[in-house]
């Protein structure tokens, strides 16, 4: 599928400042911009089709599995609070040439109680609002932590790609989502087993925000 480029709309919604993360390693030769603007509803709208339709070639070739591994697991970060993972979603054998770790956060509206767990069984669904986009490797689906906030926790393969999905699906997420708690970090060059295992490789992009809520500080 061919990757989106144009230029990026303000959200009405958005004031975040631009924050450019810097390559944590020798892999990288460019700098991620993460700057927290999603793409116009319409270039959103024609990138979900296109991964959708990507989707569904992958799901007949059944080159996607969900790995038990890791179901259980609960990762703290920096802003103190442990998300659970409850699904891994993954490629059969994609090889990563340009790796990165992103990370996304949203808080439902209107979810409380059980209806989390209703929402967790039904986010199986979405899987294909994902899975097609270019550079996908894995994701890594995390409950709601203490303060409602969810978690996505992804290999991606190109960071530039990676932006560009999150992007695309703030759109998707913001028709469910509270106004402003939608957020994403891209951090080029490392994998995220690697980040899973050894958090502290996380130190350089997170130096100027050590409790960053997306900043991995331990995995249990």
């Amino acid at each position: 599928m061919d990757e989106i480029s144009s230029p990026k709309p303000m959200p009405d919604d958005v004031g975040s400042v631009p924050n450019t993360i810097h390559p944590p390693g020798p892999q990288r030769t460019s700098a991620v911009t993460n700057e927290q603007v999603p793409l116009s509803r319409g270039q959103a709208a024609l990138a979900e089709v296109r991964c959708i339709g990507a989707s569904v070639k992958m799901l007949i070739g059944r080159q996607l599995r969900m790995p038990p591994d890791r179901v259980g697991m609960r990762l703290r970060f920096g802003d103190g609070t442990t998300g659970r993972v409850y699904r891994e979603t993954e490629v059969v054998d994609r090889r990563v040439a340009d790796p990165c770790v992103l990370f996304v956060t949203f808080r439902l509206r209107l979810v409380r109680g059980w209806g989390h767990a209703i929402f967790r069984a039904e986010s199986l669904l979405n899987t294909p609002l994902f899975v097609g986009y270019p550079g996908f490797v894995s994701k890594l689906w995390l409950a709601h932590d203490d303060t409602g906030a969810y978690r996505g926790v992804y290999q991606w393969d190109g960071p530039e790609r990676a932006e560009q999905y999150a992007r695309a699906l703030w759109r998707v997420l913001a028709l469910v989502s509270v106004t402003g708690s939608i957020h994403y970090m891209v951090v080029p060059g490392l994998r995220r087993d690697d980040v899973i295992a050894a958090p502290h490789l996380l130190d350089n992009a997170a130096s100027e925000s050590p409790d960053a809520w997306w900043r991995l500080v331990a995995a249990p």
